[in-house]
Protein backbone atom coordinates (compact mmCIF):
# COMPACT_ATOMS: atom_id res chain seq x y z
CA UNK A 1 0.00 0.00 0.00
CA UNK A 2 1.25 3.72 -0.85
CA UNK A 3 2.54 5.28 2.06
CA UNK A 4 3.85 9.24 1.95
CA UNK A 5 7.36 10.01 2.91
CA UNK A 6 7.46 13.08 4.91
CA UNK A 7 9.93 15.33 6.02
CA UNK A 8 11.01 15.13 9.28
CA UNK A 9 13.73 16.65 11.77
CA UNK A 10 16.95 16.00 10.91
CA UNK A 11 18.48 18.74 13.75
CA UNK A 12 17.42 19.70 16.77
CA UNK A 13 15.88 23.53 15.43
CA UNK A 14 14.95 22.08 12.16
CA UNK A 15 11.58 23.58 11.55
CA UNK A 16 12.47 23.28 7.30
CA UNK A 17 14.42 21.58 4.59
CA UNK A 18 15.44 21.99 1.41
CA UNK A 19 16.03 18.99 -0.70
CA UNK A 20 19.98 19.73 -2.32
CA UNK A 21 19.69 16.25 -4.36
CA UNK A 22 17.46 12.95 -4.81
CA UNK A 23 19.55 10.02 -4.53
CA UNK A 24 17.17 7.89 -5.76
CA UNK A 25 14.03 8.77 -9.19
CA UNK A 26 11.12 7.67 -9.66
CA UNK A 27 10.71 4.24 -10.70
CA UNK A 28 13.68 3.17 -8.72
CA UNK A 29 13.94 0.57 -5.37
CA UNK A 30 14.01 1.73 -2.23
CA UNK A 31 14.85 -0.17 1.21
CA UNK A 32 15.07 0.49 4.33
CA UNK A 33 18.19 2.18 5.66
CA UNK A 34 19.14 3.71 1.90
CA UNK A 35 19.98 6.94 1.60
CA UNK A 36 16.92 8.80 -0.10
CA UNK A 37 17.99 12.11 -0.37
CA UNK A 38 19.90 14.84 0.59
CA UNK A 39 18.58 17.47 3.14
CA UNK A 40 20.18 20.91 3.62
CA UNK A 41 19.06 22.03 7.06
CA UNK A 42 19.28 25.49 9.51
CA UNK A 43 23.12 23.52 10.26
CA UNK A 44 24.55 21.34 7.45
CA UNK A 45 23.31 18.95 4.68
CA UNK A 46 22.51 15.19 5.93
CA UNK A 47 21.53 12.36 4.48
CA UNK A 48 17.66 10.92 4.93
CA UNK A 49 17.25 7.75 5.25
CA UNK A 50 14.23 5.61 4.16
CA UNK A 51 12.46 3.56 6.69
CA UNK A 52 10.13 2.95 4.36
CA UNK A 53 10.76 0.25 1.44
CA UNK A 54 9.34 -0.02 -2.16
CA UNK A 55 9.06 1.81 -5.19
CA UNK A 56 9.57 5.75 -5.57
CA UNK A 57 6.12 6.59 -7.08
CA UNK A 58 6.52 9.57 -6.67
CA UNK A 59 8.87 13.17 -5.74
CA UNK A 60 6.91 15.69 -4.38
CA UNK A 61 9.46 18.34 -3.71
CA UNK A 62 11.71 18.59 -6.51
CA UNK A 63 15.58 19.94 -6.06
CA UNK A 64 16.45 23.00 -4.69
CA UNK A 65 12.66 23.47 -3.04
CA UNK A 66 12.09 23.42 0.73
CA UNK A 67 9.39 21.70 2.71
CA UNK A 68 8.48 22.14 6.30
CA UNK A 69 8.40 19.06 9.11
CA UNK A 70 5.73 16.58 8.41
CA UNK A 71 5.20 17.82 5.09
CA UNK A 72 4.80 14.84 2.35
CA UNK A 73 7.90 15.15 -0.06
CA UNK A 74 7.37 11.72 -2.01
CA UNK A 75 5.48 8.70 -2.11
CA UNK A 76 6.84 5.04 -1.82
CA UNK A 77 4.96 1.99 -2.94
CA UNK A 78 4.47 -0.98 -4.88
CA UNK A 79 5.66 -0.64 -8.21
CA UNK A 80 2.56 0.13 -11.02
CA UNK A 81 0.02 1.03 -7.91
CA UNK A 82 -2.55 3.70 -8.57
CA UNK A 83 -1.56 6.32 -6.38
CA UNK A 84 -4.34 8.99 -7.74
CA UNK A 85 -6.48 8.71 -4.48
CA UNK A 86 -3.60 9.36 -1.94
CA UNK A 87 -2.62 12.19 -4.73
CA UNK A 88 -5.99 14.00 -4.20
CA UNK A 89 -5.85 13.68 -0.55
CA UNK A 90 -2.28 15.30 -0.26
CA UNK A 91 -4.05 17.96 -2.42
CA UNK A 92 -7.22 18.54 -0.55
CA UNK A 93 -4.53 18.86 2.64
CA UNK A 94 -2.70 21.45 0.84
CA UNK A 95 -6.23 23.50 0.24
CA UNK A 96 -7.71 23.20 3.40
CA UNK A 97 -4.88 24.75 4.98
CA UNK A 98 -4.65 27.58 2.66
CA UNK A 99 -0.79 26.99 2.73
CA UNK A 100 1.38 25.30 -0.10
CA UNK A 101 3.95 21.96 1.45
CA UNK A 102 6.31 23.64 -0.61
CA UNK A 103 8.14 26.65 0.19
CA UNK A 104 10.28 27.95 -2.41
CA UNK A 105 13.88 29.46 -0.93
CA UNK A 106 13.69 32.78 -2.21
CA UNK A 107 11.07 35.72 -0.91
CA UNK A 108 7.99 35.39 -3.05
CA UNK A 109 5.37 38.01 -4.28
CA UNK A 110 1.83 36.88 -4.63
CA UNK A 111 2.43 38.65 -8.11
CA UNK A 112 4.87 35.41 -8.89
CA UNK A 113 2.78 32.22 -7.84
CA UNK A 114 1.13 30.47 -10.44
CA UNK A 115 -1.15 27.25 -10.18
CA UNK A 116 0.19 23.95 -11.58
CA UNK A 117 -2.63 21.53 -12.31
CA UNK A 118 -1.41 18.44 -13.76
CA UNK A 119 -3.04 15.09 -13.61
CA UNK A 120 -0.63 12.97 -12.29
CA UNK A 121 0.93 15.70 -9.80
CA UNK A 122 -0.68 17.11 -6.66
CA UNK A 123 -1.68 21.11 -7.35
CA UNK A 124 0.58 23.28 -5.24
CA UNK A 125 1.77 27.08 -6.00
CA UNK A 126 5.36 27.03 -7.81
CA UNK A 127 7.28 29.60 -8.54
CA UNK A 128 8.86 31.23 -12.15
CA UNK A 129 12.09 31.40 -10.59
CA UNK A 130 15.70 30.71 -11.15
CA UNK A 131 16.53 27.00 -10.46
CA UNK A 132 20.37 26.63 -8.43
CA UNK A 133 21.57 24.94 -5.88
CA UNK A 134 22.20 26.20 -2.20
CA UNK A 135 25.79 26.20 -2.88
CA UNK A 136 25.25 28.12 -5.99
CA UNK A 137 23.59 30.76 -4.45
CA UNK A 138 25.72 31.37 -1.77
CA UNK A 139 28.95 31.63 -4.32
CA UNK A 140 26.63 34.35 -6.57
CA UNK A 141 25.07 36.18 -3.32
CA UNK A 142 29.16 36.61 -2.31
CA UNK A 143 29.93 37.67 -5.43
CA UNK A 144 27.29 40.40 -6.03
CA UNK A 145 26.65 37.88 -8.96
CA UNK A 146 23.06 38.44 -10.67
CA UNK A 147 21.73 34.29 -11.01
CA UNK A 148 19.57 35.61 -14.31
CA UNK A 149 22.76 36.18 -16.39
CA UNK A 150 24.17 32.40 -15.53
CA UNK A 151 23.34 29.18 -17.49
CA UNK A 152 22.60 26.57 -15.81
CA UNK A 153 24.21 23.02 -16.65
CA UNK A 154 22.76 21.11 -13.78
CA UNK A 155 19.55 18.73 -14.38
CA UNK A 156 16.35 21.22 -16.00
CA UNK A 157 19.07 23.68 -16.10
CA UNK A 158 19.93 24.26 -12.75
CA UNK A 159 22.86 26.25 -11.39
CA UNK A 160 24.99 24.28 -10.08
CA UNK A 161 28.04 25.41 -8.39
CA UNK A 162 31.04 24.81 -11.60
CA UNK A 163 28.41 27.20 -13.24
CA UNK A 164 29.37 30.06 -10.83
CA UNK A 165 33.39 29.26 -10.65
CA UNK A 166 33.18 29.83 -14.73
CA UNK A 167 31.58 32.65 -14.62
CA UNK A 168 34.36 34.44 -12.27
CA UNK A 169 36.97 32.74 -14.00
CA UNK A 170 35.66 34.06 -17.30
CA UNK A 171 34.72 37.89 -15.85
CA UNK A 172 36.91 38.38 -13.19
CA UNK A 173 37.11 42.32 -13.43
CA UNK A 174 33.52 42.34 -12.51
CA UNK A 175 33.21 39.06 -10.51
CA UNK A 176 35.82 38.52 -8.70
CA UNK A 177 34.74 41.20 -6.14
CA UNK A 178 32.31 43.52 -5.19
CA UNK A 179 31.96 47.59 -5.92
CA UNK A 180 29.37 49.85 -4.16
CA UNK A 181 28.73 52.53 -6.78
CA UNK A 182 27.43 55.98 -5.89
CA UNK A 183 23.62 55.54 -6.05
CA UNK A 184 24.04 51.76 -5.71
CA UNK A 185 19.99 50.41 -4.61
CA UNK A 186 19.37 48.65 -1.31
CA UNK A 187 19.40 45.04 -1.40
CA UNK A 188 17.09 42.91 0.72
CA UNK A 189 19.13 39.50 1.95
CA UNK A 190 16.43 37.21 3.10
CA UNK A 191 17.50 34.95 6.40
CA UNK A 192 18.50 31.77 5.82
CA UNK A 193 17.22 29.07 8.38
CA UNK A 194 20.88 28.84 9.70
CA UNK A 195 20.97 32.65 10.36
CA UNK A 196 17.46 33.05 12.05
CA UNK A 197 18.39 29.81 14.21
CA UNK A 198 21.77 31.83 15.08
CA UNK A 199 20.32 34.83 15.87
CA UNK A 200 17.31 33.22 17.91
CA UNK A 201 20.20 30.96 20.26
CA UNK A 202 22.06 33.88 20.51
CA UNK A 203 19.75 36.39 21.94
CA UNK A 204 17.92 34.32 24.40
CA UNK A 205 21.62 33.31 25.31
CA UNK A 206 22.32 37.41 25.79
CA UNK A 207 19.33 38.04 26.95
CA UNK A 208 18.24 35.38 29.75
CA UNK A 209 21.48 34.75 30.94
CA UNK A 210 23.22 37.66 33.37
CA UNK A 211 26.54 37.56 31.50
CA UNK A 212 30.02 39.13 33.03
CA UNK A 213 33.23 39.21 31.91
CA UNK A 214 36.53 38.08 33.32
CA UNK A 215 39.85 38.77 30.93
CA UNK A 216 43.93 38.51 31.27
CA UNK A 217 46.46 38.24 29.52
CA UNK A 218 48.70 34.87 28.77
CA UNK A 219 52.07 34.37 28.21
CA UNK A 220 52.51 31.49 25.55
CA UNK A 221 56.51 31.71 25.09
CA UNK A 222 56.69 28.00 26.50
CA UNK A 223 53.78 26.79 25.35
CA UNK A 224 54.64 27.44 22.03
CA UNK A 225 57.95 25.74 22.54
CA UNK A 226 56.12 22.64 23.95
CA UNK A 227 53.93 22.62 20.53
CA UNK A 228 57.27 22.95 18.43
CA UNK A 229 58.76 20.34 20.18
CA UNK A 230 55.78 18.19 20.01
CA UNK A 231 55.02 18.63 16.12
CA UNK A 232 58.87 17.85 15.73
CA UNK A 233 58.19 14.72 16.33
CA UNK A 234 54.91 13.67 14.09
CA UNK A 235 53.68 13.81 11.01
CA UNK A 236 51.07 15.59 11.26
CA UNK A 237 51.00 18.82 13.09
CA UNK A 238 48.80 19.54 16.48
CA UNK A 239 47.02 22.62 16.62
CA UNK A 240 47.35 25.62 18.65
CA UNK A 241 43.24 24.85 19.40
CA UNK A 242 43.46 21.12 20.20
CA UNK A 243 46.24 22.19 23.13
CA UNK A 244 43.88 25.20 24.24
CA UNK A 245 41.18 22.15 23.98
CA UNK A 246 43.10 20.40 26.24
CA UNK A 247 44.37 22.88 29.17
CA UNK A 248 40.47 24.12 29.32
CA UNK A 249 39.64 20.11 30.31
CA UNK A 250 42.14 19.79 32.36
CA UNK A 251 41.33 23.59 34.51
CA UNK A 252 37.79 22.64 34.67
CA UNK A 253 38.83 19.03 36.14
CA UNK A 254 39.92 21.67 39.12
CA UNK A 255 36.46 23.86 38.61
CA UNK A 256 33.85 21.40 37.48
CA UNK A 257 31.21 24.04 38.04
CA UNK A 258 32.24 25.31 35.28
CA UNK A 259 31.15 22.65 33.27
CA UNK A 260 27.54 23.10 34.19
CA UNK A 261 24.03 23.91 33.25
CA UNK A 262 21.16 26.21 34.67
CA UNK A 263 18.02 24.25 34.22
CA UNK A 264 15.90 26.86 36.83
CA UNK A 265 15.11 24.77 39.81
CA UNK A 266 18.70 22.78 39.36
CA UNK A 267 22.11 22.93 38.33
CA UNK A 268 23.12 20.22 35.72
CA UNK A 269 27.05 19.54 36.16
CA UNK A 270 27.79 17.45 33.24
CA UNK A 271 30.11 14.10 34.04
CA UNK A 272 31.65 14.32 30.18
CA UNK A 273 33.82 17.78 29.42
CA UNK A 274 32.79 18.22 25.96
CA UNK A 275 34.29 21.48 24.28
CA UNK A 276 33.10 23.22 21.13
CA UNK A 277 35.25 24.90 18.94
CA UNK A 278 33.37 27.92 16.73
CA UNK A 279 34.33 27.53 13.33
CA UNK A 280 32.84 30.14 10.48
CA UNK A 281 30.73 29.05 7.52
CA UNK A 282 29.94 31.08 4.47
CA UNK A 283 26.08 31.47 5.98
CA UNK A 284 27.51 31.82 9.83
CA UNK A 285 28.73 29.95 12.98
CA UNK A 286 28.77 26.04 14.05
CA UNK A 287 30.35 24.57 16.73
CA UNK A 288 32.16 21.13 16.12
CA UNK A 289 31.60 19.58 19.73
CA UNK A 290 35.09 17.15 20.59
CA UNK A 291 33.77 14.68 23.44
CA UNK A 292 34.99 13.65 26.64
CA UNK A 293 38.05 15.80 26.45
CA UNK A 294 39.41 15.25 30.00
CA UNK A 295 40.12 11.68 29.12
CA UNK A 296 41.84 11.94 25.99
CA UNK A 297 45.31 13.44 24.76
CA UNK A 298 45.92 16.52 22.45
CA UNK A 299 47.16 13.86 19.62
CA UNK A 300 43.50 12.52 19.79
CA UNK A 301 41.82 15.96 20.48
CA UNK A 302 43.63 17.02 17.61
CA UNK A 303 42.69 13.83 15.42
CA UNK A 304 38.84 14.18 15.65
CA UNK A 305 39.42 17.93 15.62
CA UNK A 306 40.44 17.86 12.28
CA UNK A 307 37.79 15.29 11.17
CA UNK A 308 34.90 17.77 12.63
CA UNK A 309 36.49 20.60 11.41
CA UNK A 310 36.36 19.13 7.38
CA UNK A 311 32.71 18.16 8.02
CA UNK A 312 31.94 21.63 9.39
CA UNK A 313 33.29 23.31 5.94
CA UNK A 314 31.43 21.02 3.64
CA UNK A 315 28.18 20.84 5.91
CA UNK A 316 27.97 17.35 6.47
CA UNK A 317 28.27 17.62 10.18
CA UNK A 318 25.45 15.24 11.78
CA UNK A 319 23.21 17.03 15.33
CA UNK A 320 25.27 14.85 17.48
CA UNK A 321 28.87 16.92 16.03
CA UNK A 322 27.56 19.91 16.48
CA UNK A 323 25.26 19.86 19.72
CA UNK A 324 25.50 19.78 23.65
CA UNK A 325 28.77 21.34 23.95
CA UNK A 326 29.45 22.07 27.73
CA UNK A 327 32.06 24.31 26.91
CA UNK A 328 32.96 27.13 23.79
CA UNK A 329 36.15 28.90 22.54
CA UNK A 330 36.53 31.03 20.17
CA UNK A 331 39.76 31.89 18.72
CA UNK A 332 39.86 34.95 16.36
CA UNK A 333 43.77 35.22 17.02
CA UNK A 334 43.95 34.24 13.14
CA UNK A 335 42.10 37.10 11.99
CA UNK A 336 44.24 39.51 13.64
CA UNK A 337 41.78 40.40 16.74
CA UNK A 338 43.65 41.07 20.31
CA UNK A 339 40.71 40.90 22.56
CA UNK A 340 36.88 40.25 21.75
CA UNK A 341 33.73 39.09 24.20
CA UNK A 342 31.76 35.80 23.01
CA UNK A 343 28.00 35.09 24.05
CA UNK A 344 27.95 32.07 25.92
CA UNK A 345 26.35 29.35 23.88
CA UNK A 346 23.87 27.10 24.92
CA UNK A 347 23.34 24.95 27.00
CA UNK A 348 26.83 25.92 28.23
CA UNK A 349 27.26 28.33 31.07
CA UNK A 350 30.78 29.68 29.78
CA UNK A 351 32.77 30.88 26.68
CA UNK A 352 36.62 31.52 26.39
CA UNK A 353 37.22 34.31 23.71
CA UNK A 354 40.42 34.16 22.75
CA UNK A 355 42.56 36.72 20.93
CA UNK A 356 46.24 36.79 18.91
CA UNK A 357 49.44 36.31 20.23
CA UNK A 358 51.63 39.10 19.94
CA UNK A 359 55.32 39.92 21.36
CA UNK A 360 55.13 42.74 23.92
CA UNK A 361 57.44 44.50 26.68
CA UNK A 362 56.63 43.01 30.01
CA UNK A 363 58.51 44.60 33.29
CA UNK A 364 59.53 41.64 35.09
CA UNK A 365 60.04 40.67 39.16
CA UNK A 366 63.11 41.88 38.52
CA UNK A 367 62.13 45.40 37.46
CA UNK A 368 63.74 44.17 33.87
CA UNK A 369 61.94 44.38 30.55
CA UNK A 370 61.94 41.74 28.32
CA UNK A 371 60.18 40.57 25.37
CA UNK A 372 57.10 38.18 26.00
CA UNK A 373 54.33 36.49 23.37
CA UNK A 374 50.90 37.48 25.28
CA UNK A 375 47.61 36.26 24.63
CA UNK A 376 44.71 37.67 26.01
CA UNK A 377 42.19 35.55 26.85
CA UNK A 378 38.38 36.82 28.08
CA UNK A 379 36.01 34.37 29.91
CA UNK A 380 32.19 35.34 29.52
CA UNK A 381 30.24 33.46 32.32
CA UNK A 382 27.09 32.52 33.24
CA UNK A 383 26.34 34.32 36.64
CA UNK A 384 23.25 32.06 37.26
CA UNK A 385 26.06 29.29 37.91
CA UNK A 386 29.22 30.74 38.17
CA UNK A 387 30.43 33.29 40.71
CA UNK A 388 32.34 36.30 39.89
CA UNK A 389 35.20 34.52 42.43
CA UNK A 390 34.92 30.79 40.28
CA UNK A 391 35.47 32.35 37.06
CA UNK A 392 38.34 34.12 38.04
CA UNK A 393 40.04 31.07 39.94
CA UNK A 394 38.88 29.05 36.95
CA UNK A 395 40.80 31.97 34.51
CA UNK A 396 43.83 32.11 36.75
CA UNK A 397 44.69 28.45 36.51
CA UNK A 398 44.30 28.11 33.04
CA UNK A 399 46.60 31.24 33.09
CA UNK A 400 48.78 28.80 35.13
CA UNK A 401 48.89 25.83 32.27
CA UNK A 402 49.17 27.88 29.43
CA UNK A 403 52.54 29.33 30.65
CA UNK A 404 53.45 26.18 32.37
CA UNK A 405 52.71 23.19 30.34
CA UNK A 406 54.12 20.39 32.17
CA UNK A 407 51.29 21.02 35.00
CA UNK A 408 48.32 20.05 32.99
CA UNK A 409 49.88 16.80 33.86
CA UNK A 410 49.28 17.24 37.63
CA UNK A 411 46.08 17.00 39.23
Amino acid sequence: MAEQILMIALSPTMETGTISKWEKKEGDRVESGEVLCQVETDKAVMDYESIQEGVLLKILVNEGEQASIGTPIAIIGEEGEDITELLSSIKRDVVSEKSPEVYPKEDVQPSDIRKEVVSDRISVPKIDRIMASPLARRLAEQRGIDLAVIKGSGPRGRIIKRDIVSYIEATPSTASFEVISPGEKDQIIPVSPKRAIIAQRLAESKFSAPHYYLRLKVRTDDFMKARKALNQTLESRVSVNAFLIKFVAETIKRHPIINSTWQKDTILRHGSIDIGLAVAQDDGLITPVVRDCGNKGIIEIEKELKELISKALENKLTPEEYSGATFTISNLGSFGIEEFTAIINPPASAILAVGKMEPQPVVTNGNSIEIQTLMTLTLSCDHRVIDGAVGAAFLKDLKDIIENPIKALYR
